[in-house]
This record gives C-alpha cells, structure tokens and sequence, in this order.
C-alpha cells in the first residue's frame, strides 16, 4: 500500500482484523506496517502509539452497538436490549474484552454515549446517579467475563484440539474423591457434550439484569417490567 493511502481508518480495521484473527497481543504498529505495507513508521502519521490506536479501535468498534427495542419500551427492556447488543459486538470481537482494561474508558465517545444512556434508563427506575453507575460498571464487567470465559475452550482450538480439552477438565474434575466433591465430580462428566452456548448467553444475561429488576422493584414496582421472555 502507498504511504499516502494508508488511512486513519485502515490502520484500526487491520488492527480489528488482527486482534480478531491472532488476539490483542498480535496488534503492534510494527505488524500493523508489515501487514499494510508500509513502513514502520508510517501507522505513526494517524497514532502515535498503541494507547491511542486501542482508544480508536475500541470506539470504531463499540459504535456497531446497535440495541433492538423500541424507544418506547420501559427501562429494563431496554436496558436487556443494550447488554445483548454488547454481548453480540464482543461475540464478534472477542479480543476486545482485553482492550477494555488498557484505555481510559471516558476517552472513548461511543462508550460514553452508551454509559449516558444506562445511566438515564437507570434513573427511571429510581436508582440515583451513583447507584446507576455502580450498575453500569458491574453489567460492563459482567458481560466481559461472559463473552472471556466462554466455555469449551480457547477459541484458538480446533474443533478436534476442543473434544481434548474438554476431556482433560472431564478426567480431571472426576478424578477429585468422590467422598468429598461428589457434585464437583459430577460436574464433570457435563464436559462430555459440546457445551450450548447459546444457553450459556441468555443465562448469563438474565442473572445481570435480573438482579437489577428485583432491586428496582422495590423502589418503582410499577416501571419495573420484566422484560426476559424465556
């Protein structure tokens, strides 16, 4: 690629592509120039280091949030509709679970506007600013832990390397005494199937948002809905 046609956005969709691809550690600006063609220096022109272009990345990707649910609808259906989007997005971008510890969250402009308006949907259900942003904290690193430990092993396995991990944690969570972990024991023997991750998901997110529905029942019953359908 010409140095001259190397866009800002270029570089954060390579950049996308390869933390996607081989993980975040993979993302440098040295193998981001290798990968576009240029020189060293050249992702330089748009970031002057990897803090900024994680900054870029995070944003251009958290802007895919795209909630499904009707402006009209109370607060907790939307707020449902807001963390499935999130889980969707990191679905397709895993890597970005590991970018949200390495940058300033409040330089991020999509972020913000999401956390704006948890925070605005959270105050229809009666908690306080403070309290909506605890909420908001706890739901972000909620769903970072879903989407981190997916279960069936790393991504990176094939499906052949996936039926091995998954008999090695079956041998050895029943090779615990069976006196004194019998569940943990039985536990083990789930391994044996493909695990359903979809179910895995909308468990996952019904335990984060059915928390915050019982607490606000207590204070606005009335706006407080339930909104999962399962």
């Amino acid at each position: 690629m010409a140095p001259e046609k190397l866009t800002r956005q270029t570089v954060i969709d390579k950049a996308i592509e390869l933390a996607d691809l081989e993980g975040l550690e993979a993302v440098t600006i040295r193998r981001l120039a290798q990968e576009l063609g240029v020189s060293p220096m050249a992702p330089y022109w748009h970031f002057k280091n990897k803090e900024l272009l994680l900054h870029a990345v995070a944003d251009h990707v958290l802007a895919e949030l795209t909630p499904e649910s009707d402006p009209a609808s109370p607060w907790n259906v939307r707020l449902r509709a807001m963390v499935e989007a999130l889980v969707r997005v990191l679905r397709r971008h895993p890597s970005m679970v590991g970018v949200f510890p390495l940058i300033h969250k409040e330089q991020v402009s999509s972020f913000t506007r999401a956390t704006e308006t948890a925070l605005s949907l959270l105050g229809q259900a009666g908690f306080t600013l403070e309290e909506g942003f605890l909420i908001s904290s706890h739901l972000l690193h909620g769903v970072l832990a879903l989407v981190g430990d997916e279960p069936g092993g790393p991504r990176t396995l094939t499906a052949g390397e996936a039926v091995e991990w998954r008999r090695q944690k079956r041998l050895a969570l029943e090779s615990l005494p069976q006196d004194r972990f019998p569940c943990m024991v039985a536990f083990g023997r789930t391994f044996e199937a493909e695990p359903d991750i979809e179910h895995y998901y909308a468990f996952g997110v019904d335990l984060l948002l059915s928390g915050i529905e019982a607490t606000a029942a207590h204070r606005t019953p009335s706006t407080a809905t339930p909104s999962s359908t399962r």
